[in-house]
């Protein structure tokens, strides 16, 4: 599979870098995923994404950068602070110097619908897909293109209160109150598939 492509367009506001205390748990997360192959790597990328949520009232929110390899060394210029988000118009509004990753208007999609979320990994596991239906793990009732429309509202369908869910033939989502959660029930999953 090539690098993947970003379906939205992007107006970045600022070439302001993210600063915020947390990209430093973000970045060793990022780490986790690639030695667990949780974001496989690609050629100038790796299939996934981990985000936070800025702050408790608004829907902005960190995310790794398109085409960031996780097993790279990640500076803060290696993320981008997502602003605002118009699924209808498949517009992203940032700031930083990178484009964001190609799952944001999912992340954005999330945190819009569910406030108790400070937190979103998403990554690929060909053992956690094979492994959904034994785990009973909610999964999508269709298969949608990355970074879609689609996709975002195939997951909206059964979000609800979930934590965890599987996106039918594409990957999972951990949401939840921090990265520490929602990146150990990503481990304690990937650990129980067999």
């Amino acid at each position: 599979m090539k690098g993947e492509k970003v379906k939205f367009k992007t107006k970045m506001i600022s070439k302001e870098i993210p600063s915020d205390s947390r990209i430093k748990e973000l970045k060793r997360w990022c780490e986790i995923f690639h030695k667990r192959n949780l974001a496989p790597p690609y050629e100038g990328g790796s299939h996934g994404n981990l985000s936070f949520r800025l702050n408790k009232k608004g829907d902005r929110f960190i995310i790794t950068g398109s085409r960031i390899g996780l097993k790279n060394k990640l500076t803060p210029a290696c993320f981008v602070e997502v602003v605002s988000c118009d699924l209808n118009k498949k517009t992203v509004h940032a700031s930083g110097i990178r484009k964001p990753s190609s799952e944001t208007m999912l992340h954005f999609a999330i945190y819009h619908k569910r406030k108790d979320v400070r937190a979103i990994f998403h990554g690929h596991s060909r053992k956690i897909l094979a492994s959904a239906n034994k785990l009973t793990l909610p999964v999508t009732l269709k298969e949608a293109p990355y970074g879609t429309r689609q996709l975002v509202d195939r997951v909206l369908e059964i979000l609800d209160g979930e934590p965890f869910l599987v996106m039918k033939n594409h990957g999972f989502i951990s949401v939840g109150k921090s990265m520490k959660e929602v990146g150990r029930r990503v481990l304690k999953i990937n650990k129980m598939c067999k």
